[in-house]
């Protein structure tokens, strides 16, 4: 049996922009460079930054070929995130002593990146701060949570993430290498990672970035003053394709809707204006049975309107597709129209 658990650790804030201020910019050469030096040692970290940024023009080239450098390179280890997970899990009352906890890790998650090049979403971060900081930028790392499709938060979840915010052109920018990285395996059992680039966490837009990270760090500004860690836990479940678009889901806020039989809902999205409307879908999961319908659809600039009217009751789980990719998942109760 094959379990995919993509280990997204989450969370963030501050005003942060978004990678669309480098539409004009090409990545290619900061990849190509990055693929040069695929496989290179973290011995001398001063080196290898410098061997992947000199050949570079624009800041934003630079940090990219950090960053995809680190997300093709480094092995997600997942008995280090079970440690890490457990120590957490132990912590979650003690902000203090966690965050304390969290630093003395530095020393044995580097050294096992050194030797290894394995580690778990801390290390990644502290190894994108290490690398952005060497090579002149002002890079920081966010401790927090994230919020996965095969990961449930509650209330009393210990913190399970870390990414980064790094500053270009005096404009902060948030970042995951971790959840770029790939994903882990668990065959019966056994885990196992895949190494799978994924470019949607690059400079992601920070709105739908926090659809599934959420920052302890207490000096970080929300992007709503009524944001809250219970709204964050009962938001939607995000997949990672919607961050390619990227697609927002705006409303229903929380992923669990309640409704009378024969009422409309109206799932609302930001979508780019080059989306073709008729790319969108819902797929319906009921008792085990499901079927893929293509809703009333609206839409005004970029907000798109997707409208269901639901004629069983039931419990009805939804999930949001686009070109057959999952953007999201709702869960609908359907109850008899009298109670």
């Amino acid at each position: 049996m094959r379990i995919a658990f993509v280990f997204w650790l989450v969370s963030f804030h501050f005003s942060f922009a978004q990678r669309s201020d480098f539409n004009g910019i090409s990545f290619k050469k900061a990849d190509s460079v990055a693929e040069v030096y695929k496989g290179e040692g973290l011995r001398n970290l001063p080196v290898l930054t410098y061997n992947l940024t000199a050949p570079l023009d624009t800041d934003v080239e630079k940090f990219r070929a950090i960053y995809t450098w680190i997300s093709s390179n480094i092995e997600n280890d997942y008995s280090s995130y079970l440690k890490i997970s457990n120590k957490r899990k132990r912590l979650v009352n003690d902000r203090q002593a966690f965050l304390d906890w969290n630093n003395s890790m530095t020393p044995q998650v580097f050294d096992r990146l050194l030797t290894e090049r394995k580690t778990a979403c801390t290390g990644y971060a502290y190894l994108v701060k290490e690398m952005a900081n060497l090579a002149g930028f002002k890079c920081e790392i966010i401790d927090g949570y994230g919020r996965t499709p095969t990961l449930i938060l509650k209330e009393d979840s210990a913190p399970n993430h870390s990414w980064n915010r790094i500053e270009i052109n005096n404009t902060w920018y948030v970042c995951d290498a971790t959840w770029s990285a790939g994903q882990t395996i668990l065959e019966d059992g056994n885990p196992k990672f895949e190494s799978d680039y994924f470019d949607g966490y690059f400079f992601a837009e920070p709105e739908l970035f926090a659809k599934n990270h959420f920052s302890i760090n207490k000096e970080e500004i929300r992007l709503k003053d009524t944001e809250s860690f219970t709204g964050f836990i009962e938001g939607p479940v995000i997949y990672k394709e919607a961050f390619l678009a990227p697609i927002i889901p705006l409303s229903p806020e929380k992923m669990k809707v309640y409704i009378k039989k024969g009422d409309v809902v109206t799932f609302k999205l930001d979508a780019p204006n080059n989306i073709n409307d008729n790319n969108f879908q819902l797929l319906i999961n009921t008792g085990g049975r499901q079927k893929t319908i293509q809703p009333n659809i609206l839409r005004n600039l970029n907000k798109i309107s997707l409208l269901y009217r639901f004629e069983k009751t039931g419990l009805h789980d939804v999930h949001i597709l686009i070109d057959d990719d999952l953007i999201a998942t709702y869960v609908v109760k359907v109850k008899n129209a009298r109670y």
